[in-house]
Order: structure tokens, then sequence, then C-alpha cells
């Protein structure tokens, strides 16, 4: 099909498609502009952000830089490092267990924590209390959010408890909290927490929650399911480790033989 054609059919001026093509390989200031920062930011591999790249850049603010970067999504893609958190937390105890996770009666001793479940369509967590006595997970909670009301939600899950029982757990701010720590001591509980980055103080729990997800989720494969399939793995679980699933220190018995037994 001859130009003017092409161009009446369009609604095009040949003058204009003449005019175009002549400056079609033609760069402007602007253009050779946008692909250095374009360059220096695919040299990085996109390690950087718009003021690293001004640095490298002469004659060209901090504002155009960054304008350009976002019009063509040369932004930094380096996952945003957390910020430390300055200041104390609210209440931190000494850690009374001292790594030992015996028991001599049920609910003497029990120990709490919190673990991710990436497995359904959003974010889920699992607040759960062990006993140390026999294993056995005598509170769960599982949500969306783990902000303090989750975590006493758990602990308000408790029986009766005896004098003296003492309630382990890691140095998060849910734990440290004033309400959390008013709720431990309402139930005449004694807290106890774990050092700093250190999980192996409370690996008993770490352990269930380990062994959860890999008797569960990565034994058959599940990595991305609905919400409510999450719930209910973990929940039929939680039942099967209590009633069911036989530890060799427990004489091969469950948790909740064992306790009914020692009762």
């Amino acid at each position: 099909m001859p130009i003017g054609e092409i161009c009446r059919h369009l609604g095009v001026a040949r003058s204009s498609y003449y005019r175009w093509k002549v400056n079609e390989n033609k760069f402007t200031q602007k253009d050779l502009r946008d692909q250095q920062i374009g360059d220096l930011c695919k040299l990085h591999k996109f390690r950087y952000g718009y003021r690293k790249i001004t640095e490298l850049l002469t004659d060209i603010s901090e504002k155009t830089v960054q304008r350009v970067m976002q019009k063509y999504g040369w932004q930094c893609r380096v996952k945003v490092k957390k910020r430390k958190r300055t200041g104390q937390p609210a209440h931190i105890v000494p850690n009374l267990l001292a790594r030992d996770f015996t028991a001599l009666k049920p609910l003497e001793r029990l120990v709490t924590d919190i673990t991710y479940l990436p497995f359904g369509q959003s974010m889920m967590y699992l607040s759960s209390i062990l006993d140390l006595f026999n294993g056995e997970v005598i509170a769960f909670t599982i949500g969306f959010t783990q902000d303090t009301d989750f975590v006493l939600d758990t602990l308000n899950q408790l029986p009766d408890l005896p004098e003296g029982c003492i309630l382990h757990s890691d140095q998060g701010s849910v734990y440290t909290s004033y309400a959390y720590q008013k709720a431990v001591k309402e139930k005449g509980m004694t807290m106890s927490m774990s050092r700093k980055g250190t999980p192996a103080d409370n690996s008993p729990i770490e352990t269930f929650h380990s062994s959860l997800k890999s008797e569960t989720f990565y034994l058959d494969d599940i990595y991305r399911t609905t919400n409510a399939c999450v719930i209910n793995i973990v929940e039929e679980y939680i039942y099967y480790y209590n009633n069911i699933r036989i530890k060799t220190k427990l004489n091969n018995q469950s948790p909740v033989q064992y306790r009914q037994l020692a009762v």
C-alpha cells in the first residue's frame, strides 16, 4: 500500500510521517540522559537507589534521577532493610529454665512461641503453648496478625494452673508488652525468657513447630493452598500430635496417654 494511502487511512498528513521518519533515529538530550541512568541501574543490577545513581552522574539532580527511575521501573530492587528499634522492650525477665526442659508434673513448666504459616492465600501465624512435662500442646491460636491480642488469646485458653508455674518465651515484643506481662501475673505464673537471639533456649517449642511443617506441608508438597486448608491441616496435626503420635521418651505413648497415666 502506498504511503499516501496509509496516511489517509490513519488520518495523518504525509509531511508529518516524513518528519517523524527523519527524526526516528535521533536521540534528544533527555533520551540520552534517561539511557545513561538506565545503563547505570542495569550495570549495578538494580542494587542502587536514586541517591547512589545520582552520585555517579554529573549535572543531574536527585529529583530528576528519581523521576526517571520511577518512570521506567528502575528503582532499587534490594529488600528494604529493617531498622533496628531503639530503646528497650517493655519488660524483660531472666531465663529461669536455663535449657532445663524437664518437668515433674503437668502444667509445671510451659513454653510458648509464634511460627509463620506461609502456605495459604495470605500470611498466617500459629501461636502455641506446650507443656514440658509431656510435650502436649495445651493451647494454640491461628491468626493473620501477630500482635498482643493474638498471643493473649492463646494464653487465655490455659486451664487453672498450679502455684509456681513457669511460662517461658523469647523476647518478642508481644511477650515483653505490658498487657501480656499483666495477664501472665493475673494467672499466677512466673515469666521466663530466652536470651536475645538464642532460639536454642526455647528449643522444645521450636522443634514442635518444625515437626508440624515437616510432617504436613513439606511432606505432602503443599506450598500454596487456601487459608481454610491451612487451618484444617494445623488443627488435625495438633490433635494427632497430642493424642496419637507416640514419643520414645514418653515410653512410646502419646502426650495425652502419658499425662493420663501419670495422673
